[in-house]
C-alpha cells in the first residue's frame, strides 16, 4: 500500500492503514470479472475513453449508479446511462 510506504514523508501506520481500508467497507464494492472488463472494453471503443474511465463507469451501472462525479471525463456525458457530475463545478 503506497500509503504506508517508509519512503513518504508522512506515512500511515499500519494500524491507520487498517483502520482506513476497514472504514471503507461501509461502501458497496463491485468486483471486476469477465463481464465487466468486457463492458468496459466496448464502451472505450464506443466512446473513445479510457479503460480504466470505461471500467470505473460499468462498475457503478453493475451497481445501479446513474451518476459517476469525475473532474476527468466530459461534465454532463451519457454513457448510455450513467452521466458524469464534475464534483468541482
Amino acid at each position: 500500500m503506497q500509503a504506508t510506504r517508509a519512503t513518504r514523508p508522512d506515512p500511515l501506520s499500519h494500524d491507520q492503514a487498517v483502520g482506513l481500508v476497514e472504514s471503507f467497507l461501509r461502501f458497496p464494492v463491485q468486483q471486476l470479472d469477465v463481464p465487466l472488463a468486457l463492458d468496459a472494453l466496448a464502451l472505450r471503443h464506443r466512446f473513445g475513453i479510457s479503460y480504466w474511465d470505461a471500467a470505473i463507469i460499468e462498475a457503478a451501472r453493475a451497481l445501479g449508479c446513474h451518476t459517476v462525479l469525475s473532474e476527468d471525463l466530459g461534465e454532463g456525458t451519457d454513457y448510455s446511462g450513467v452521466t458524469v457530475e464534475n464534483p468541482f463545478r
